[in-house]
């Protein structure tokens, strides 16, 4: 994290302070609003919006209300809040010129008609392609409260942003957006107002010790004054090695400044077979605030949140409280043995575990790239604080990347052998399978009685979220969907790799920018 000395640390934090339209860091209280994908700290896929379109279409002018030109890959969930609309992509289709080439990059849109007001550019890593994975841009959802706005870059940094952008000036204390929006060794970019304004900084390489592999994907909870993030620790190039085996596989930031006020020590990092891919999310045990990880070794952790502290206490380690092994006949030694053997290996996750009272919903199982070609969806129990056996585990494909979404005694999945599933909840039976012709990357979402989803062919889902299968729409897109759609103010928001379509009924205005 950037430095300043502490004579114009005072000056610039006054000023921070002075700026009328802006809520300061000290100010944010648990009672603004936290958006994040999920629509709750629990993960699960659902959301109580009303009112929403069933037939969608990226070409009916009705209820298409604007789209916007993304870059060419797209894999983050976009995300709602305060007017605003963020996700991630790439640079391929550079908005302001003086970017060029590959870069990690978030973009801020005006829900209202899905002008650009601003992004964050973030230069790839040099050092190696699988710290940053050509062309993958910004993966990881942003989680909002107030009007700040976090996530992990490209670049395996967890920042701070402003939601107003540079509007209201470059606050800090971080002041040097201009060297972080450059590449290495090349002359200083000047910065504009299209550009993201950052507030604090926090590079978990430097900081916390990681291991980038891929890219970041993990969306930031928040509890009290914390954030809780995956690290993204994972694999070297050689997908047999964890360089890093010391690294945390979980850290906790303070929301305020970005200092690491927290990590976990369970010893995870040797056994990580591929890479962290889960975000965090929250529970209760014995009354008392819970944070899940789905960690890459396998192993589902509940940590106990941590309590308000001073700074000077420094950097403390997570208490354990909660443990479940998902995959018990798996190898948990020399796990990278087990490299490109499709029948045996370790299991890990992508999806986040869901919770919903005292029962936890996780799919997971061999890796996607590397590992065995076996998956399930489990439901696990918190009732005993620590869990032997799920409550039951029903066999999904191949592999499987989403979050399970649970509705009214219903859990809906989707998996990389291009299925979409219906559970019943008490029982883990199958009620109703559909078939598709592209992979699942994205997840299920529920809302408003109906099942939205959308695949890597580009095919679109609607499903009446019933016990009974009934495919109420669908419809081609024409481009690869990674991203899980969104529902927000009365609007369906989809994302394929190249655009961002907001849908809702009645659309009154369409601003539209070169749809592909």
């Amino acid at each position: 994290m950037k430095r300043l000395d502490p004579e114009r640390l005072i000056v610039h934090t006054l000023r921070f302070i002075a700026v009328s339209s802006l809520v300061s860091l000290g100010e944010i209280v648990e009672a603004d609003e936290v958006h994040r994908w999920g629509f709750e700290q629990t993960g699960n896929q659902v959301s109580g919006e009303t009112g929403l379109v069933t037939q969608i279409d990226p070409n009916s002018e009705l209820i298409l209300a604007w789209s916007s030109r993304l870059g060419t890959e797209a894999h983050s969930t976009p995300v709602v809040a305060n007017g605003r609309v963020f996700i991630g992509t790439n640079n391929n289709e550079p908005r302001d010129p003086k970017h060029q080439g590959d870069r990690g990059v978030m973009m801020c849109f005006s829900e209202a008609d899905g002008e650009l007001l601003w992004q964050l550019v973030v230069p790839k890593r040099s050092e190696d392609r699988y710290f940053d994975w050509p062309n993958s841009g910004i993966s990881s959802p942003v989680t909002v409260q107030g009007n700040y706005v976090y996530l992990v870059t490209n670049r395996g940094e967890a920042v701070c942003l402003d939601a107003q952008g540079l509007a209201n000036g470059n606050d800090g204390p971080f002041l040097d957006e201009s060297r972080h929006m450059t590449p290495s060794g090349e002359a200083l970019l000047p910065i504009g107002m299209m550009d993201a304004d950052i507030v604090w900084l926090y590079d978990l390489t430097a900081g916390a010790g990681i291991w980038s592999h891929d890219g970041a994907h993990t969306s930031i909870l928040i509890h009290g004054d914390y954030l809780y993030l995956n690290s993204g620790t994972g694999v070297d190039s050689s997908h047999r090695r964890i360089r890093r085996p010391d690294a945390p596989s979980m850290v906790v930031l303070d929301k305020r400044s970005g200092t690491l006020r927290g990590r976990e020590h369970e010893g995870i990092g040797p056994n990580i077979f591929h890479c962290t891919w889960s975000p965090p999310t929250l529970t209760n045990l014995d009354e008392d605030p819970v944070v899940l990880l789905a960690a890459g070794n396998g192993m589902i952790y509940g940590f106990d949140a941590l309590p308000s502290m001073p700074a000077s206490v420094g950097i403390a380690s997570l208490s354990r409280r909660w443990l479940f092994d998902f995959d018990p006949t798996a190898p948990k030694k020399d796990v990278h043995r087990f490299h490109q053997n499709k029948k045996e290996g370790p299991s890990n996750f992508y999806g986040m575990p869901v919770v919903v009272g005292d029962e936890v919903y996780i799919a997971g199982g061999g890796d996607l790239w590397w590992g065995k070609n076996e998956s399930w969806l489990k439901r696990l129990s918190l009732e005993d604080g620590s869990a032997a056996d799920p409550v039951w585990s029903y066999p999904l494909g191949r592999h499987v990347m989403s979050t399970p979404a649970v509705h009214e005694g219903l859990v809906f999945i989707a998996d990389t052998s291009r299925n979409v599933h219906c559970v019943d909840r008490e029982t883990g039976k199958r009620l109703w399978i559909h078939e598709s012709k592209g992979e699942f990357w994205a997840s299920p979402m529920v809302a408003d009685g109906k099942v939205y989803i959308g695949n890597r062919r580009g095919e679109f889902f609607v499903f009446a979220a019933s016990p009974e299968k009934a495919l109420l729409h669908s419809v081609t897109f024409g481009a690869p969907i990674s991203a899980t759609v969104v529902a927000a103010n009365e609007t369906v928001y989809v994302a394929t790799m190249f655009q961002l379509y907001a849908f809702r009924v009645g659309a009154p205005v369409r601003k539209l920018s070169s749809l592909r």
